[in-house]
Order: C-alpha cells, then structure tokens, then sequence
C-alpha cells in the first residue's frame, strides 16, 4: 500500500513538472509573438474608405498570412494585434490597395514587418480604375511608372502601418489594404530632380514673393502711383504673392496632411483667378477710356476702383463656389494611373504624395475664365492699338494712358507665358517641369522690371523719396494730376 502511494505521488509530480514546464514554455512564446497593426477595430473591415462592421456586409474578418521576404507561405503561432492607424509623427500617411491583379502587393513577414512590392507592369483590371481609388486616396499628378522589370521592395516596420481587409462595395471585390507612413529617406544632393523641385523651386518662390512684395509696396506706398492703374498693378501682385504661397506649400509634400492639398489648391487656383481677372480689368480699363470721347469725364478713381473690386471678387466668388461644387458633387472621372501603386519613386527622392486635391473637373471650371480673359485682352489689344493709331495729337492724360497700355501688354505677355507652362508642367515631364520653375521666377524678375525699373516716373519718385528724402507730390488724380500740373519726370 505504501509503495502505491509512494508511486503515486512521483507520478503526479512528473506530470505536474511537464506540465509546468509547457506553460512556461507557453507563456515566454506568447511574451515575443508577432505585434501586428489592424487599421479597424477587431470586429470591423475597411469598405470603401470607412470601418465597418464585418457581419453588416457580410464579410469576413481580417486573417494574416505570412510570407518571408522571397514569397514562401511560413507559419506564425503567436501573433498579438493591435488596432488601429501608425504612428506617423513626422511623415505622412499613405494608403495601399492590392485589388485583384494590381501592381501592388502587400505580404506580411514572419517578423511582423510589411513588404510592399509593386510590379511594374499596367494593369488591366478594371479595379484599378475605380472612381473611389482616386477621389478618395487621389494625387494631383500622375507618375511615369519606371521601366524595370524587377518589382520595387518596400518594408515598413511594426507601428508604422496598418493592415486591413478591404471591399469596394459597388463591385463586391475584395483584397488588402494597408495604410503606412512614408519612410525617411536619405537625400541625394547631386541628383537633378531633387535639386529642382526641392531647392531651387523653393528659393524661386521665395524671390518672386519678395519682388512681387515690392512691386505691391512701392506703387501702394507712393502717392502718386495710387491711382486706378496704380491699385490694379498692386492688386495683381498682391494675388501673385498668395500663388506664390499656396504653391510653397505644395512643393514639401512629405510634412503635408490629408487636406492640405486640397485647401491650397483652392487658394492657388483663386489667387491665380483673380490676377487674371484684375489685369482684364486693366485692359478693359484702358480700352474704355481711349473709346471714351472725353478723357477727362469720369468719376474720382477711388470709386472706380471700388465699382471694379465688387465686379471682379464677385466673379472669383462665383466661380470658385462653381469649381468646388462641381468636384465635390459632379467630378466622378478619374485618371487611370492615379493609383496607390505609385506611393514611392523609384529614385531616392519621395516625390508624388497621395492627397485629396481638386479634380479635373474643379480645375476646367477654375482655368476655363482664365483662357477667356486671355481672349477678351487680345480683343483689348488690338481694338486699343487702332485706337491709338488714329489719335494725332497726345495730351498728357493719352501719354499717360498710352504708358498703362505698354504696361498692360508687358504684363499680359508674362502672366500668358507663365500660365500656359503651368498648364505644361501637368503632363509631368521632366524637362516641362524644370521650364515651369525657371519660368516662375522669370515672371516675377520680368513684372519687376516692367513695372519699377522700365518706368521712368517710378524710379524717379523713388529716387526723390529715398535718395533724396525729398516729399513726392500728391493729388487727388496721382499721376495723372501730376501730369496736368507740370510735373517732370
């Protein structure tokens, strides 16, 4: 009987041995299993752009597969989830989609990584060109997918994406969806794309703000430049500096949110808007008054300037709430290489960031106006020079008209010459993109001097009023006053 005991108690005590020794063995696995990030709560899928629950649309959850990093299928045993999006503290957030045979390719590493592949190849799959994939995750421009038939590797580690299930609920299609922060990268400086887009497109900004700044001062400044062509000429750069801004803002695209292309967008597209606008006032201005048969029969320039704002700011107004209701409510097309896929370049430099910006349809709607004051200046132009041909005598008001109309053409030529290489800039070639920015900065280098160092008159009054510190003259007409009471330029 004793020895049954003793027996008894020693196998009970192996047992509880083995099976002390597994739960531990059990508890060390589970403290290192794999952490993986899940963008939806546990119960929830991604449709469309939104977490919903699984079992509304009748779908199942997410369930991770592993790969290692050459494609082969292995086994994890212990995987620990996380809910939801990365921590992307100083980078931006991008979305991924692989959709049937698209171009990329989302494998999950036994270690708890994300590889992203993307295959460098058009696809034909008609999931790729699903409105939602560019309305809601779109990019402003399309890229040149590099010719390389090797597929780009990319790999994001643990807290720096997100994984997902994810189904387009007007198809009922399926695949992954992944959100990932973009990585840092290293910074070539001897190469040509970088040094355009990021250092001298920048400083090109930069200076034709501060020339369009001081345009804006001194004919805002001295008295007798505040005329209406005066007011106008300030206006126009006061809008081209705003451009210059919203522009900045989009050229650092990696410390850029979800929204802010958007918001620059709009304010870029109006600037521009009412630049053109104000300079077909400028042009009407000048036509109207060399139509007119006395010069000298108008109301003070203040009120006319006023009656111009109202006309022009209302025009803006309307077309800019015409353009943001039309991509909001209307703008359902979508660019076919406006994909996911192109999140990274190839090259070194983190170009084409994914945000929400105007469609095509907001931007027909925003530049159409623009080609129409175009239209209407030519028409300004020549009915004006005809005009100009047939007067015989010059007082000192047409002499000071004939100044503004040598103005105006200065000025419509550049501000044409520099819209029409932004619209080129679009089709995203290299060497067009480089053109746009020298000319940016061309344009700001060209109205500075056609409105400051070409006129006479203005250097002279800054030359009195800084050099010499000498008062300039004022009058109720500025210039024109000036004109008629003797002044010499």
């Amino acid at each position: 009987m004793n020895l049954w005991i003793v027996y008894f108690v020693l196998t009970t005590s192996v047992l509880h041995a083995d099976v002390g020794e597994q739960d531990l063995n059990e508890i060390s696995e589970e403290a290192n299993a794999v952490i993986l990030n899940k963008c939806c709560e546990k119960n929830e899928i991604m449709v469309d752009s939104i977490c919903r629950l699984a079992e509304l649309v009748n779908q199942t959850l997410w369930e991770p597969q592993f790969k290692t990093e050459e494609g082969k299928d292995v086994d994890v045993k212990y995987v620990r989830i996380v809910y939801g999006v990365p921590d992307c503290t100083t980078t931006q957030m991008r979305a991924i989609f692989q959709l049937g045979n698209s171009e990329d390719e989302l494998n999950l590493l036994s270690d708890g990584r994300l590889q992203h592949l993307i295959h460098h190849e058009h696809s034909s799959d008609s999931v790729n060109e699903d409105p939602l994939m560019a309305n809601t995750f779109g990019i402003h421009d399309s890229i040149v997918i590099p010719e390389e038939k090797e597929p780009t590797s990319f790999i994001h580690v643990q807290n720096k994406y997100c994984m997902e299930k994810f189904l387009m609920a007007n198809t009922n299609k399926t695949g992954k969806y992944a959100m990932v922060c973009v990585p840092e990268v290293k910074i070539n400086w001897k190469d040509t794309n970088f040094l355009m887009k990021k250092i001298l497109n920048p400083l090109f900004h930069a200076i034709a703000m501060i020339l369009f700044l001081l345009v804006a001062i001194i004919y805002f400044v001295l008295p007798t430049l505040r005329d209406l062509a005066g007011n106008i000429i300030t206006t126009i750069n006061v809008c081209l500096i705003v451009s210059q801004a919203a522009d900045l803002v989009r050229i650092f695209t990696e410390l850029s949110n979800h929204v802010s292309f958007m918001i620059t967008d709009i304010i870029l597209y109006i600037s521009l808007l009412g630049a053109f606008f104000w300079l077909n006032s400028f042009g009407f201005y000048i036509w109207k008054t060399f139509k007119s048969r006395n010069v000298f029969l108008r109301v003070t320039d203040v009120r006319k300037y006023c009656y111009y704002s109202s006309v022009v700011w209302s025009s803006v107004t309307i077309m800019a709430a015409m353009a943001i209701c039309a991509h909001f409510l209307l703008d359902t097309s979508t660019n076919p290489n406006r994909k996911t896929r192109t999140q990274f370049s190839s090259s070194i430099l983190v170009d084409d960031i994914e945000q929400e910006t105007i469609g095509w349809l907001g931007i027909a709607i925003f530049f159409t106006p623009v080609a129409f004051t175009i239209i209407f200046n030519i028409f300004f132009y020549v009915t004006t020079l005809k005009v100009i041909k047939r007067i015989n005598i010059y007082g000192r008001i047409h002499h000071k008209l004939k100044g503004c109309f040598n103005l105006f053409l200065q000025l419509f030529l550049i501000m044409t010459t520099a819209w029409l290489f932004l619209l080129l800039s679009w089709l995203n070639f290299d060497g067009l993109v480089y053109a746009h920015i020298v000319v940016n900065i061309l344009q700001a280098i060209l109205i500075f001097y056609v409105c400051v160092v070409k006129q006479s008159h203005v250097t002279f009054l800054l030359r009195k009023s800084c050099c010499y510190a000498e008062p300039v003259p004022t009058g109720e007409w500025g210039d024109e006053m000036t004109h008629m009471n003797g002044g010499n330029y």
